[in-house]
C-alpha cells in the first residue's frame, strides 16, 4: 500500500466527507497517514469521526502534512458534495499536491483528469489523475439472468437517507461474519468502496442506468465463482425516499436479497442536502421494503448523530417493541447483535439455496 493524504478542508465534520470518514475508518488499498482540514488541525481524525483515535493525524495544511510525511504519494479528494463537483477552494491545494510530485485520487463526478489545468500538470510532472467514477463510466454489461445460479444468502443494506451509513454497515456485518467463520464478500456500489479497496463493486451513479443492474449481476457471480462465499453483502446507494439520490430499487429486485437491513437516522430532520423534504416516517420504509420483498426488514441500524447515547438506547428499545425487529447502532454497539440473528437464517437460507 502506498501512503495517502485525505483532503477535506472545511468539511471534515459533515456528511460531505463521508468518502474521508470511510477511508479514516477502513482502507485496504491505500494507507491513510493523514486529513487535511484546518478546523480540527493537530487532532485525531477518529475521534473527531466518532471519539476513537485511529492515529491518523488531522493538518491545517498540505504543506504541514507533506513535512511530517514525506513518502506521501496520493492525495485523496475526501469529498462527495451533491452533484459530484469539485469545490473551487480545493483547486489549489490539489494543484500544489500535483507540482509537488502526488498523485491525485478522486470519486467526484467532475473528472480531475478533464480539466486541462490539472491535466497539463500531470504531464508535465509525470504524476497520475485517477477519476474513479470514469472507471466505471462505459461499463456496459446487460442483465444475463446468471444472478439466478448465485447460491449465497444475499443480504442488502438500505438507507432511509443518503450520507447514513449503509457502506460502514455492511462492512461491519461483513467482518463480523467472517470472523465467526461464515465466509462473507462485501461487494461495493460506490466510489469510496473502490478506494476502500473492496475487491468487487461498481461504482452505480456512474454508470448509464440500462447497465446498473447487469455490471452488478457482474461483480456478484464474479464473486460467487472466485470465492464461493456463504453471504454476499451489498450496500444501497442513496435513499428509497430522496427525490435527488438513487433509490437502491436495483439493487433488491436484481438480488432478490433474503435479509434486508434498514439504516436509520432518528435525529435527522430533512433529507440529506434537501431541507424543504422532511424526513419520512421509519413506518413508511419498512412498509416499503416489505412491498418489494414480501418480508419486513431483519434489522433496523441506527446512525446516532444528533442523538445522546441515551436517546439512542431509547429509540433502540422504542423499535425493537414497537415493530418486533432487532435493531443496535453499530458505530456504538457493533453490529454482533444482527449477526447473532442471522447465522442461523444463514445456516437454513443456504440449506434451501442449495
Amino acid at each position: 500500500m502506498v501512503d495517502a493524504l485525505i483532503l477535506a478542508e472545511g468539511k471534515y465534520d459533515t456528511s460531505d466527507a463521508k468518502t474521508a470518514h470511510g477511508l479514516v475508518r477502513k482502507s485496504m488499498r491505500y494507507r491513510i497517514v493523514g486529513v487535511i482540514d484546518s478546523k480540527y488541525a493537530g487532532m485525531d481524525a477518529g475521534e473527531v469521526l466518532d471519539g476513537r483515535r485511529r492515529g491518523i493525524k488531522i493538518y491545517g495544511s498540505l504543506e504541514e502534512a507533506l513535512r511530517e510525511n514525506p513518502g506521501v504519494s496520493v492525495l485523496i479528494v475526501g469529498v462527495a458534495v451533491a452533484g459530484g463537483m469539485l469545490p473551487p477552494e480545493y483547486r489549489a491545494t490539489i494543484r500544489e499536491a500535483m507540482e509537488r510530485g502526488l498523485s491525485v485520487l478522486s470519486g467526484l463526478h467532475e473528472f480531475l483528469s478533464d480539466d486541462p489545468e490539472f491535466s497539463r500538470i500531470s504531464k508535465e510532472r509525470g504524476v497520475e489523475i485517477i477519476d474513479v467514477r470514469k472507471i466505471y463510466q462505459n461499463m456496459k454489461i446487460f442483465y444475463s439472468g446468471r444472478i439466478r445460479e448465485v447460491n449465497s444468502y444475499r443480504i442488502v443494506v438500505l438507507g432511509t437517507d443518503a450520507c447514513i451509513g449503509k457502506r460502514t454497515t455492511a462492512w461491519m456485518l461483513a467482518d463480523e461474519l467472517n470472523g465467526r467463520g461464515i465466509k462473507a464478500v462485501f461487494i461495493g456500489t460506490g466510489q469510496t468502496a473502490w478506494m476502500q479497496g473492496a475487491k468487487y463493486g461498481i461504482v452505480l451513479d456512474a454508470m448509464i442506468n440500462d447497465f446498473i443492474t447487469g455490471g452488478l449481476e457482474h461483480e456478484v457471480w464474479r464473486a460467487y465463482v472466485e470465492e464461493r462465499p456463504d453471504v454476499i453483502i451489498v450496500p444501497g446507494q442513496g435513499a428509497m425516499l430522496h427525490p435527488a439520490f438513487p433509490g437502491s430499487f436495483e439493487i433488491v429486485n436484481l438480488l432478490s436479497p433474503q435479509a434486508v437491513i434498514l439504516q436509520h437516522a432518528p435525529g435527522r430532520k430533512h433529507l440529506e442536502d434537501f431541507p424543504e423534504f422532511p424526513m419520512p416516517p421509519l413506518e413508511k420504509y419498512i412498509r416499503l421494503v416489505e412491498l418489494m420483498t414480501d418480508r419486513k426488514p431483519v434489522a433496523i441500524t441506527v446512525n446516532t448523530e444528533g442523538m445522546s447515547p441515551e436517546e439512542v438506547e431509547m429509540y433502540i428499545e422504542e423499535v425493537e417493541r414497537k415493530y418486533g425487529i432487532v435493531a443496535c447502532a453499530p458505530l456504538m454497539h457493533g453490529v454482533s447483535k444482527i449477526a447473532d440473528l442471522l447465522a442461523g437464517e444463514i445456516k437454513v437460507g443456504l440449506e434451501v439455496l442449495r
